[in-house]
């Protein structure tokens, strides 16, 4: 497959390309592949949204329930860095019944993510 040009690229995806490149050359040490694993990304899983005029949210007071786009038991989507990767369910988790945690059902390939 042929290189993209560069100026064709959104700032991200260049940015992505060159550490992919970059990843590429070196991951065949040992030293590279963990230095890739040490990159810290910020995980999120959308529970919902909501849209609201601004009137409304100067309304909302301790106690307030705002409704959600999601339904109990529809999949949430599992966001890496502003990319869908996962879906799954919430669930308690075991250990401690004060927490929520995440059962992914689905891996999101990349040209799924736009679509869902």
């Amino acid at each position: 497959m042929p290189a993209p040009d560069i100026e064709t690229m959104t700032p991200s995806s260049a940015l992505d390309e060159a550490l992919l490149s970059k990843a590429g050359e070196t991951l065949g040490s040992g030293a590279g592949l963990e230095t890739v694993k040490r990159i810290p990304v910020l995980l999120q899983v959308v529970l919902g949204s909501a849209s609201m005029p601004v009137s409304s949210l100067l309304k909302l007071n301790r106690g307030t329930v705002v409704p959600l786009d999601h339904r109990v038991g529809e999949p949430v989507d599992v966001v890496v860095n502003g990319r869908v990767i996962a879906r799954g369910e919430v669930m308690v988790v075991e250990d401690d019944n004060s927490r929520f945690g995440v059962s992914l059902t689905e891996i999101v390939g990349p040209n799924d993510a736009d679509a869902g």
